[in-house]
């Protein structure tokens, strides 16, 4: 039996239930494949916490999450509590940097009975991965506070940064994640977004991209600047693979991909890095319904399931793989039988029960069967 200790933040507005949510999942997951368990250890952290005790992480909690497996988010930040320069309380932008979580991976994906917002019948084939470098760009400033050149009342300078070292390591993930992809039957292909007509730094990032992929001769490799990407995003969405990006652009683009498969609440995210993965919801904490029972807890859950292929690769443990593919399968035969249906797409199930239902379907021996046999 593998333990995996899981370093659990809560954090802010909807995080707690999604993030329950979530665990209950993983934990029957555990029960019917055996063979792993994962103990979750609450940390006290984000901007409800900020307000309450002035720091944005519980004391020691930073040590026990370096120490963890794993680290699992809810939702961080609050619009109405900020620091005294008016930026948010965001502690994990704060965890990329101080763990190297540079491959910031969003996958998109369409599911059956979510109403697309594309007419064209070939939306329903959308499947993709927004790899956004996560310590990098222009979310460098914000990281830690006091690198602006220029920062006072009349003019504030943030900075892009590209670096050579990180990048690499950010291209090998991309055209690795692709070969994976291609081996299960994707397109196996690679899209550098940047914006290197005007950019030096982004110059240099589409340069190394060049460089790297002459490694990778079995992965397509192409081109597409960032704002003709948002184009071809709403165009023609099933053409794409895995497409790579600086952390700007990823935060935008991964939005975007939300939306044209039903929206954020499917949006699942994963920032891994050499020694330490974080896995959290691509949306927000949601105040405006916490405690209201509307979430929707799926991108959470998918979150989940790249935590446990990511504990199954880096522990060996392939039982937690299993898990994630009986997750996974859940949620797809869910949908394909009409009876996941959350608010968020104009259905009549809030948190509880989309986990009830889901837990439901976990016990289901022909779902069950889809993955064990």
């Amino acid at each position: 039996m593998d333990h995996f200790q899981i370093a659990t933040v809560p954090g802010d507005g909807i995080g707690k239930d999604i993030v329950n949510s979530a665990i209950s999942i993983v934990d029957l997951s555990s029960e019917i494949i055996g063979g792993f368990k994962c103990n979750w250890e609450t940390i006290n952290a984000g901007a409800e916490y900020f307000a309450q005790e002035g720091c944005d992480v519980e004391p020691g909690g930073e040590d026990r999450i370096s120490n963890a497996d794993s680290i699992f988010l809810g939702a961080i930040g609050l619009p109405t509590i900020r620091h005294k320069d008016g930026t948010e309380v965001c502690p994990h932008l704060r965890f990329r940097e101080m763990f190297g979580l540079y491959a910031g991976v969003r996958p998109v994906k369409s599911y059956p009975n979510i109403t697309n917002r594309l007419s064209n019948k070939l939306a329903s084939n959308i499947d993709l991965v927004i790899l956004r470098e996560s310590t990098e760009g222009l979310f460098y400033t914000a990281a830690v506070h006091n690198r602006c050149p220029v920062d006072n009342n009349d003019e504030v300078q943030d900075i892009m940064r590209i670096t050579r070292k990180t990048t690499e390591k950010l291209h090998d993930f991309a055209f690795k994640l692709a070969r994976q992809r291609k081996s299960k039957g994707k397109l196996g292909k690679v899209t550098c977004v940047d914006k290197a007509n005007v950019f030096r730094s982004q110059a240099l990032f589409r340069k190394i991209f060049d460089e790297r992929k002459d490694n990778f001769t079995d992965i397509e490799a192409d081109h597409c600047y960032v704002d003709a990407m948002a184009l071809n995003l709403i165009r023609n969405p099933w053409e794409y693979d895995v497409m790579v990006m600086e952390n700007m652009f990823g935060d935008i683009l991964s939005d975007l991909g939300g939306g044209l498969v039903g929206g954020m609440g499917m949006a699942s995210c994963a920032e891994i890095g050499d020694n330490h993965g974080l896995f959290q919801p691509a949306h927000g904490s949601a105040p405006d319904i916490m405690g209201q029972d509307k979430a929707n807890p799926l991108a959470t859950i998918l979150s989940s399931t790249l935590m446990l292929d990511y504990l199954s690769d880096k522990k060996g443990c392939k039982s937690a793989s299993e898990g994630s593919k009986l997750i996974e399968a859940a949620i797809e035969i869910g949908f394909k039988r009409n009876e996941l249906r959350p608010i968020e797409f104009g259905g009549d199930m809030g948190t509880k029960a989309v986990t009830e239902k889901l837990i439901t379907l976990l016990k289901d021996k022909n779902v069950q069967n889809e993955v064990l046999t």
